[in-house]
This record gives C-alpha cells, structure tokens and sequence, in this order.
C-alpha cells in the first residue's frame, strides 16, 4: 500500500509500527499486539524502565484476559457537536427471560501524560463511534483526600499529585467494576482550585461503552484487567507543558510560577518514572493525540467491531415462549374479580367509553388497587389507647417509608391514588420507551427521591405487555439499592407474558394487578386488553403501530 508501512510482531514489551502518510483502506484492523498509529513515519520503542509492583509482567505468552460481564438518573448531555448530541441515558437493559445480564460493555482506557489530549481524545472517539450510551470516566475525579497537612503543601505547590499514591485505586476500581456490572455509581467531583472533593457526587450509569481516561490509568494490575482496550496518548513534552500552562493558569486560578515549579519537581519526573513505561502496556499508542485522525478512525473501527459481537437484541419473542404453560408465580396477586371489580373492567375497556368514564372509572380501579397492594407491606404489632382511655392492639406500618414511582406516561395516572391514601408519599419519575429501530426498551428521563433504597418502593404502570420497560424500571431501583423484595409493582392490567417475565428475572418483586390478560399478539399488544391507556386517559391520537403501553411506545 503506498505511503504505508505495517511493522511486523516484534519482541515482547516493543511495540509494533504503523506509520501511515494516507488513509488506507483498512482491510484488517489488528490490535492483539501494541501498534504505534502515526503520520510521521515508523516510530521504534525504546527499552521502557520498570514501574515496580505496580505493573504486571509483560510477555507473549501472557494468557489471554477473562472478560467479565456487564449494563443512566440522566446526566447532561455528555458532547454537544455542531451534528447531534450524545447522552449519557438510555442504554436498553439486554437482559434475557431469566434476568441475567447478557452481555458486557467495552471498556477503553486512556493513558498518556498530564495535558496530552487524552480527554479530547475520549471525546473524538466518542462522536466518531455514533452510538448513544456511553460513559467517560476520569481519573481526575479519584484523587484522594488531603490531610491538613497535605492541604497546606498543595497550597504551596509542593504537594505530588502526579504520584499513584495520590490516587484512590480502591475506589476506581470498584466504580469501574460496578459500571461493567450495570450498577449505577457514585462519583466523586473533584475542586481542583481548593485541591478537595466536593460535598456532592454525581451518578453515572453503565453504557455500551465506558471510557476511562487518566494519567495513571495503566498503573495498576487489577485495574488493568478491567480494560478490553488500552490507548496511550503520546504528545511531545513541550506541547504538554504549553496546555498545562494555559489550563492551570485560565481554568485553575494558578500563578505560571507556581505551575511551572509543580512541572518541574512533579510531573515531569512522575511522568518518566510512571507514566512513559506504561506506553508499553498499551494496545495501541497514538501519537500526536487528538492530531492523528487516522489513528481515531481505526480505533473506532475496531470498537464497533467489538460491539457487533457482543450485540444483543431485546428479544421478545424469546420473552413470549420462555414460560408458556407455566402456572403464574406466587409473586403475583390479582385483585379479586368481584361483580364491581369486573364491571368497572367493562367499562374501561368498551371501545365505546367516553374518555369520561373512562378517567373516572381507571381512577375507581386505581385506587382499590393501591389499597390492594397496601396490605403486602409489612406491618407490626403496636398498643394505642383511645380517647376514652382504653388500650387498643392494632397494627403499625414496619417500615422507614413508602415511595411511589411511576413510569411515565400513564404510570403517573396513579399518583393522586397513591397520594391519597399514603400521607407524605414520596413520588420518584422514570420515562422507558422503546427504540422504533431496535424495539429495545431505553431508558430517557430518571428522578428518584434520595435515600431510596431505605424505602419499599411502589412502581406504577397502568399495562404491562411484554415485561421489558417494568423489568428495565426494577434494574433502575436495583441499580439505587432498592431491596428487590421492597418493590411492588402494580398495575391495572397484566398480560401473562409479562408477569411471567418479571417474574422469573426478579423473583421476589411483588406482583399486583386487577386483571391478567391471556395473550399478546405480533404487535404485542395485550389480547383482549385495554387499548392503548395512555392515549385514551389523556385523548392523544393512538401511534400507528404502538403498543398497549405508554407513550405508545414503552416496552411494557
């Protein structure tokens, strides 16, 4: 290929070469060994100095890395470009018929020296791959906290934050095992002008693809593990030294003296000693960062190749089969069909009901229902005395508290039910719906009340077709730390589908609901069923092709 040459295996701890002049047609993008992706012609390794304990050895015959499995309360968007913008949220569950995650994300890291272009970098890849779900992960956020004394060395400049003890590997690799687990996460913010964290932590959720980023992000063994690809930004000193100048100085309130006696005593040495010798961990070393577009494309090339292969489509009908003629799960209570029960039944769900009745008599149903599922809670026993100075033994609520959460946007129609027999109810929102290209169930908008998982949890849908947006909704309160066995989901109507689908995932969530329906049909829709609730309670025209559920469009 002209203006290209494709460097060979070499010796272990060397890197390969592939220096390009043109953009080549990409016939097959390796990355088994370390490749050196430049425009500058072919680039050798020197011999690089060991890093002690931190580092595993390095060899060809290193046994090939287990992969472990993996699966957003929406973030802002994480990139705004001039073509779109990518969100952090809404990663489908891909979870099978037994609950079981199926498969895991992609994690990249990216190492390279402090100012090198690694965040830019993350960001190039992230608008060049095209796809919703991923997390950015710094490493600039783990610094640990600072003694007092530590604190005044900082202030003076003479405190070594590029060191790997100043760093909290404990707690990032735990996150990142959490992330890859399809746990939410909390993570710390970090004050770069005080040197401290902040009182607040954000949220961040697992996605198809998780970057993680930062100076030290191949110094450590288990860490290392963690990362199915690994990326070293390499930029010359000078250029690194002239953004850390111009980043320290306008962004970081720092005087150029002191910034550049931190360079000079820190992180320059912490950059020869640490950060370089990992260069030869690496699969693929770009140099001149965010410079090197040819380097971005492939590695982009080869992430959709790795994503291709763990793809994994929401697969309903594998949903609808899995436990045909399986009697219904203990876990499920119907409300009984009483002459009232059955005709309020009727009412709602006559083609011919004004959207009058039928608010009026939803509404009737809602509330038996939540009364319904009331007495599930648990209860204890307690001795009041009356007015007339008698003891009384009754009955007390055994738990903190109760929270509702709907799923938008017909769960939110039994709110008022709730809240009316719930004094002081919390109420949390979720809004699933489902991807028109994929039919997988996404996840768009999340408000949950703090401290949730102390609470028993109420999660509203008014139908529940296939099970998918209920089963995404109890991964998100799992996700809080909601105890499955503190989550009653209820709803007015059930296809048998979806309870049993719900039910085999998450064995000890409560079932409620006035009525199971038989069967769904190729569309999904619950046979005979309601129609579509959402847009008969609020007198929306239906959605060509919807489902029973919400926003005719959430997964059920």
């Amino acid at each position: 290929m002209p203006g290209t040459h494709l460097g060979s295996p070499c010796c272990p701890g060397s890197p390969c070469v592939l220096a390009m002049s043109s953009p080549p047609a990409y016939p097959g993008f390796r990355v088994s060994g370390c490749w050196t992706l430049g425009a500058e012609g072919s680039r050798s390794s020197s011999n690089a100095e060991p890093v002690g304990r931190l580092l595993p050895p390095v060899g060809a015959g290193r046994p090939p890395r287990k992969r472990t499995t993996s699966q957003c309360k929406s973030e802002p968007p994480l990139l705004r470009t001039s073509k779109r913008t990518i969100y952090t949220a809404g990663r489908p569950p891909w979870y099978n018929e037994h609950g079981t995650q199926s498969k895991e994300a992609f994690a990249i890291g990216l190492g390279g020296g402090s100012a090198s272009g690694k965040t830019t970098v993350a960001r190039m890849i992230i608008e060049a791959l095209d796809v919703p779900w991923v997390v950015l992960l710094s490493m600039d956020s783990f610094y640990k906290v600072l003694t007092r004394q530590q604190q005044e060395q900082a202030a003076h400049n003479n405190f070594n934050f590029d060191h790997p003890d100043a760093f909290d590997f404990d707690l990032i690799i735990s996150t990142l095992k959490k992330l890859k687990q399809g746990k939410s996460v909390k993570v710390p913010i970090y004050d770069f002008t005080t040197h401290s964290r902040k009182k607040d932590w954000k949220t961040l959720y697992g996605a198809n693809v998780i970057i993680f980023e930062g100076i030290m992000a191949f110094a450590d063994k288990t860490l290392l593990e963690l990362l199915d690809m690994k990326i070293f930004v390499d930029t010359d000193s000078d250029i690194r030294l002239v953004r850390r100048l111009r980043r320290d100085i306008s962004e970081r309130g720092r005087a150029i003296e002191g910034v550049i006696k931190q360079y000079n005593k820190f992180v320059k040495p912490a950059f020869d000693q640490y950060i370089q010798p990992t260069m030869r961990l690496a699969d693929i070393v770009v140099p001149r960062g965010s410079g090197n577009a040819v380097a971005i494309d492939l590695i982009v090339q080869h992430v959709h190749s790795q994503l291709e292969e763990r793809k994994l489509r929401w697969d309903l009908a594998a949903l609808a089969s899995a436990h045909q003629c399986h009697p219904l799960p203990r876990t499920l209570s119907v409300l009984k069909s009483t002459p009232q029960v059955r005709g309020m039944h009727t009412i709602i769900r006559d083609r011919e009901t004004s959207r009058d009745e039928f608010i009026f008599y939803s509404k009737r149903l809602m509330r038996l229902l939540i009364e319904h599922a009331l007495s599930f809670l648990p209860f204890q026993d307690c001795v009041v005395q009356t007015p007339q100075g008698q003891d009384y033994s009754g009955k007390c609520y055994a738990g903190k508290q109760i929270t509702g959460v709907s799923i938008l946007r017909a769960g939110e129609t039994m709110e008022p039910a709730l809240r009316a027999v719930c004094k002081d109810v919390r109420i949390g929102t979720i809004l699933i719906q489902t991807n028109q290209l994929t039919g997988e169930p996404e996840l768009h908008y999340l408000r949950l009340p703090k401290d949730i998982s102390d609470d028993h949890v109420i999660l509203m849908d008014c139908t529940v077709s296939t099970g998918a947006a209920a089963m995404m909704a109890v991964r998100v309160l799992l996700d809080h730390d909601v105890p499955e066995d503190k989550i009653f989901l209820l709803s007015l109507l059930m296809a048998e589908m979806g309870v049993h689908s719900v039910a085999y995932a998450f064995p000890r969530v409560r079932i409620i609901t006035t009525a199971v329906d038989k069967r769904v049909n190729d569309l999904f829709r619950i046979i005979p069923g309601i129609g579509n609730f959402g847009d008969r309670y609020f007198g929306t025209d239906a959605v060509p092709d919807g489902s029973d559920e919400e926003e005719g469009g959430s997964a059920g």
